[in-house]
Order: C-alpha cells, then structure tokens, then sequence
C-alpha cells in the first residue's frame, strides 16, 4: 500500500469511508474546496490538511479538491493570508477554516460539504425568520479546537447562517492550536466562542435558535421564545404581565391543564431584570436579576407559550372573553392581570446612571449591602419611614429626607423614626446625585431657605411611591383601592367575572417571593373557578380547609 492510501486510511477508516461514500453521491451539486499553504509556515498543520482533504476528494467526485500557495492569484483574489486556510465554496459563500478540521472538527468538515451540496442551510423556521430580520452586514469568527466535543454544534450554526444569508454573512472557523495568536489577540481561551462584528456574542454551544437570535441582536441570547403569526389565538387562560407573579401562574396553569399564554409587552421579568442582584430569594445566596429571570423564563417555557413584545390594548369580557394585543385576538376563559408596578423616580440628575450603583427602592433586597455604611431615604409616607427603620434596624447608618416639614407616615411609623434617632432633613429635596463608579454624594437644596449644599453618603434609597400599571383594570371597570392597586378578594378575584389579579398591581409587600405567591394562589383560583363554575363560597372554603 502507498504511503498516501495508508494516510487516507488512517484519517477515515473503511466503514466511515464507505458510509462518506454513500452521502456524498447522493449530493446535488459539487463543492469546491481550496486549500492555501505556504511552506515554513504551520507544516505540520498544512500537510494534515492536505492529507484530508485528498482523502474526501478521493471519496466522491462531487468534491473537487485544489492546493495553492499563499503567493497565488487565487490566494490574493480571497485574500487568504494564513497557512493552513480552507475556502469552501467561494464562488457563492463565504466560509474559509483557519486550519485543519481533524479529531471532533471531522463532524464539522462533513456537516459543512452536506450542507454545501445541498446548498441549503436546512434551518428550522424561527431561525430562518430571525436570520431573514437582519439587513446589516455580520462577520462571524468561531473559534473551535480539535478536541472539543462542543465545537461542531456551534461551527455548524455559523455555517448554516452564511449558506441562508450569503449576501450578509461572512464566516471564519479559527482553529486555537494552529492559529495561537488570533486565539490570544481575541482572549478566545477556551472553545467555542463566538463573535460577530468583532463582538462576543456567545461563549459556548447554542441552539440554533439562540445562536441566530445573537447573531441578530450582537449579544449573547439565553432565552428564546418561539413565535406564532396565528391572527386569533384560543386558550383557557390569558395572563397579562410576565414578570414573576405572571411566570408562576402560567406554571401552574398549565399543570393544571389549562392551556395558557402569557403576554408580556416588554421584557421579561419586570423589575428583577433591572436588578445587578438580588440576595433575599429563597434558594440563591446571590444571583444576579437577569440569571434569576432567564431561570424562571427557561422553567416556564417548558408549559407555557409567551408572548414577548405584544400590548394587551383591549379586554371584552364576555364568554369567551376576548383579549386584543398589538398583533392578534386571544379568546380564553380566564384572564389574570399580573402588569406589576413600578417604582416612582425623583427625575434627578444621575438617578437613572447610578441605578444598582448606590441608588436603589428596595431596602429589604438592597439594605445588607450598606451595612456599615451611610445612606439617605428619601421620602416621607409609611414605604419611606418604614425602609428607613428597617435599614437602622440592620446597621445602616440612614438619614431620612423629606421635602415637607412633618411625616405622612401613619403616627405608630413616625414615632418610632424619632425613638431610635433617625435623623430627618426637613424641608429638603435632593436635586442631584453624584459620584464616581459609584454614589459618593448628594446635592441637597432646603426649600425654606433655598441653601444648596452637598452631602456625603454610599447610597440612596429613594421611597416616594409605586405607580400600579392598571390602565386596563381601568378602562375593563376593575374597583380599585384607595391606594390605586387593584382590589380583589382572597381568591384575587376582582369585580369583573373571569378576570383575576396576582403580583405588585394588588398592592402588598411587592417582593419577588410575594409576587410568586400570589400567581401561584391566582392560577390555582382560576383552575377551581373553570372547573368547578356552580362551587358556592362555602363548598369553596371547605375545599380550602380540606387542602
């Protein structure tokens, strides 16, 4: 046997071989695959290259194999500039691999010449759509390595882009052991790492799905939620909000085997998405907002369908009930609003720039990261006096700030701020925030005598109220309550048939756990109220008791 027919056996074994054949010919269409050497440069790596790669052009016809050097026209045409470089294609995509695809990279080499010969990059559905979105150039680089397992998954998704989009897609698989220095100029340390436009967009393996959906929006994606262009949509229950308390009930919907949606305008979880991180959810001693919400997201999709980046605008009770978003109709039996609410804002200079750096509204999730340190509450109704004695209570150091000359807080709340020596700024309203990384100062202004004057602290936590997102509870006539959170029963039952309420737009201790609690209590309402419709209060209490 020749030195070459032994080196073809070696790399592919004649089963693999044989099974090689029988894809192959089967392709429609040929692939060129060029190859670009220079001698001194890689040599190990170049003859590796070529040793291969003849033994696939060996396999079929539909491959056709050709070697040059990097001084080539050919080489100056593609502007190929490394030794060893593959060009799959090039006359219509654009997909070269820096190096040689041997050990787990084999699977790539194979995937890339299925795909080419049928020039097609088989996507599913959702991420051909999200590809066709994008009307901007993208120049992908993944860095791969022969020993990694992962790495053809990821390369795979790359290459399956630039078939769909050739007009905008542009593709480097980059092999960290032959090319050392471009794996160091991008701190690519370990494989697969992706970036697109010379930003990383993904470290590690992806679906294909999230992997197109990071492509589109040039960062790394860790939920995808599939899309529907269904006009009118039947479900048992419709959830309007998808923060903490609308995930939980659709959860338990869906176990309780209603079909559900959930639909959610902005992005996912609320406010805890805008939270650097939160230390007081039972399981986690520390988790950042977004990790907890992609937990929770990721959790829920596994019963529910969500319905991101769509506006409930219109609520016709009735049976069934229709709900209107901004893209379809939805009829259901059930709707929970779940819309949350948000914190009011001083609007001052460096509030929103300093948000999870020394400015925050909850002293309950923030407060043990000031122990020790000075901050101010700001403020004067019952949230603001009692997050001040709470962080007192925890060893803060905490000045309250208010702009009039006595407290609206209920008298038990105020008396106890002036017991334990809470100092409080009269007639006073901070006008701007400052600092550096982090809050450093504020800039107070006394409204009697209009004196404007800094004063030092770590943080500031400001109280001034929530705003319920209840304009839909409006315009459906939902009651409301005194405080303007909506009103509802223990079951959270509002006024209006079918319609319940869960979460931070009922009022209470606007927690993640509480928000959780109450979807949970609401789904599970919703269930009993669909299942058993002519249950009276009583038959309904003595199910309670008997849980």
């Amino acid at each position: 046997m020749s030195e070459k027919n032994s080196t073809e056996k070696a790399f592919l074994g004649k089963d693999v071989e044989e099974n090689l054949r029988v894809a192959f010919n089967s392709l429609p269409n040929k692939i060129p695959i060029y190859l670009f050497t220079q001698k001194g440069q890689n040599d190990v790596f170049n003859k590796a290259g070529k040793d291969l790669l003849s033994a696939f052009e060996k396999i079929s016809n539909k491959i056709e194999f050709k070697e040059f050097d990097l001084g080539s026209p050919e080489a100056k045409k593609w502007g190929v500039t490394g030794s060893p470089t593959i060009l799959f294609s090039p006359g219509r995509y654009s997909i070269r691999y820096l190096g040689v695809p041997y050990g787990e990279e084999g699977r790539t080499l194979v995937g890339i010449i299925l795909l080419l010969g049928f020039q097609t990059g088989n996507l599913s559905e959702h991420s051909g759509k999200i590809l066709r979105r994008i009307d901007s150039k993208r120049e992908i680089k993944v860095f791969v390595s022969p020993t990694c397992p992962y790495c053809p998954d990821q390369a795979l998704n790359a290459v399956k882009a630039a078939i769909e989009r050739p007009d905008i897609v542009s593709l480097e698989l980059i092999d960290i052991q032959s090319n050392p220095e471009i794996a160091n100029q991008y701190s690519a340390f370990s494989v697969p790492q992706t970036f697109a436009n010379e930003v990383l967009i993904a470290y590690g393996a992806q679906s294909e799905e999230l992997f197109a959906l990071s492509v589109e929006k040039l960062e790394q994606q860790t939920i995808f939620i599939p899309d529907t262009d269904a006009e009118v949509i039947e479900n048992d229950v419709v959830i309007v909000g998808g923060g903490p308390a609308g995930l939980a009930a659709g959860i338990y919907t869906v176990r309780s085997g209603l079909k559900t949606a959930v639909i959610e305008r902005g992005p996912l979880g609320g406010q805890i998405a805008l939270t650097p991180i939160v230390e007081n959810y039972p399981g986690f001693t520390r988790v950042p907002g977004k990790t907890l919400v992609d937990i929770m997201v990721s959790h829920a999709l596994e019963y529910v369908q969500i319905f991101q980046g769509e506006e409930v605008v219109e609520i016709h009770p009735g049976t069934p009930i229709e709900v209107v978003s901004s893209r379809r109709r939805f009829l259901t039996k059930a709707v929970i609003l779940a819309t949350g609410a948000k914190y009011k804002l001083l609007d001052v200079p460096g509030e929103t720039r300093f948000m999870g750096r020394g400015v925050s509204y909850c002293a309950t999730c923030d407060g043990p990261l000031f122990r020790g340190k000075r901050v101010l509450v700001v403020g004067g109704g019952n949230s603001a006096v009692t997050e001040a004695l709470y962080l007192n209570n925890i060893e803060v150091g905490v000045t309250l700030v208010h702009r009039r000359d006595a407290l609206r807080a209920q008298e038990h709340l105020s008396k106890n701020i002036f017991s334990n020596n809470i100092p409080v700024l009269w007639d006073t309203e901070v006008v701007e925030i400052k600092g550096k990384e982090r809050v450093s100062e504020v800039i107070l202004r006394n409204n009697r005598t209009g004196a404007v004057y800094p004063f030092p602290v770590d943080g500031v936590f400001i109280a001034i109220g929530y705003e319920p997102a209840v304009d839909l509870a409006k315009a459906l006539g939902i009651e409301l309550g005194p405080d303007g959170f909506i009103k509802h029963d223990e079951h959270h039952r509002t006024n209006i048939p079918g319609i319940y309420s869960a979460g931070d737009v009922e009022g209470g201790f606007k927690q993640i756990v509480t928000a959780v609690g109450q979807g949970t209590e609401s789904a599970l309402s919703v269930f009993e109220d669909i299942m058993h419709p002519y249950w009276t209060e009583g038959e309904r209490q003595d199910r309670a008791v008997a849980k």
